[in-house]
């Protein structure tokens, strides 16, 4: 069974720093788009953003364009999203997901590996 593993969640001050890391655990994954999603208490889960295989495309949520960078690197195959001026409303539980092809989507039903996230908070 294909799992997927993140850590590097934490408790951080508003304004601060994370990053995060996800990586398969089972096999390796190839050819195929990945995502973070995350979804706070008492609220539905929201699309963050998105890579393909290559990191040639990306999509991000409006909510944080422009503070979070999805990339990925393939030869330790590992994706990372790293968070920059964090907000109190970012604090929620953060998983990764990934699709069975190379496309990117921000429809949650169309990612069918996921990890068991991991918890990121910010206070104010």
């Amino acid at each position: 069974q294909v799992l997927l593993v993140e850590s590097g969640g934490g408790l951080v001050q508003a304004g601060g720093s994370l990053r995060l890391s996800c990586v398969p655990s089972g096999r390796a994954f190839s050819s195929r788009a990945m995502c973070w999603f995350r979804q706070a208490p008492g609220k539905e889960g929201e699309f963050v953003t998105a890579i393909t295989w290559s990191g040639g495309t990306t999509d991000y949520a409006d909510s944080v364009k422009g503070r979070f960078t999805i990339s990925r690197d393939n030869a330790m195959n590992t994706v990372y999203l790293q968070m920059n001026s964090l907000k109190p409303e970012d604090t929620a539980v953060y998983y990764c997901a990934a699709r069975k092809i190379n496309t990117v989507v921000r429809d949650i039903r169309e990612y069918v590996y996921w990890g068991q996230g991991t918890q990121v908070t910010v206070s104010s």
